[in-house]
């Protein structure tokens, strides 16, 4: 008996669909996770300009780059695993439930920038307090944004093993 050739053509085209549309999302993820991180530091170089001056945003990443590039490292890295997950939970149907400590996480990542708009609202106390730790704040955040991207990488584990599902 031989095979209806349409059928396999069928075949052929969907499996095909399958392994480019994979390909596709992973490097989407990859893109999106550059374009976050990078996304990250341009935002961080434009509210210290705006506060600061443009001289003092730079000189600021410059004096704090040992931990300011990991932190948008770190958010680039969660934003490229959130929309692999996602994409994996739409393709397999799984549950992609990990947006609690990841996004906990981007708001540790990004609350050092409160730092500079404290002044303005006339709290300089508060404000000397912070700065004076600031470095402490970004360490949290680094911190933080492994934490979530271990999360993340066991939840990717756990969805490529069988382990979620849905209900």
């Amino acid at each position: 008996m031989t095979k209806n050739p349409r059928g396999y053509l069928i075949q052929l085209r969907n499996y095909w669909s399958v392994v480019l549309n994979k390909i596709q999302s992973k490097s989407n993820s990859v893109l999106y996770g550059l374009l976050a991180g990078i996304g990250l530091l341009i935002f961080y170089l434009s509210i210290v300009s705006l506060f600061q001056g443009v001289e003092f945003a730079f000189f600021n990443l410059r004096s704090l780059w040992y931990l300011i590039f990991p932190l948008a490292i770190g958010f680039g890295i969660q934003i490229g695993l959130f929309t692999s997950i996602k994409h994996t939970a739409q393709i397999t149907g799984t549950v992609a439930g990990t947006g609690t400590i990841s996004g906990g996480s981007m708001i540790a990542c990004c609350s050092h920038f409160l730092l500079q708009m404290i002044p303005i609202a006339g709290v300089s106390g508060i404000s000397i307090f912070l700065v004076k730790y600031q470095s402490w704040f970004l360490t949290f955040g680094i911190l933080s944004n492994l934490f979530g991207i271990g999360l993340m990488f066991n939840h990717k584990k756990k969805m490529k093993g069988g382990a979620c599902h849905n209900g």
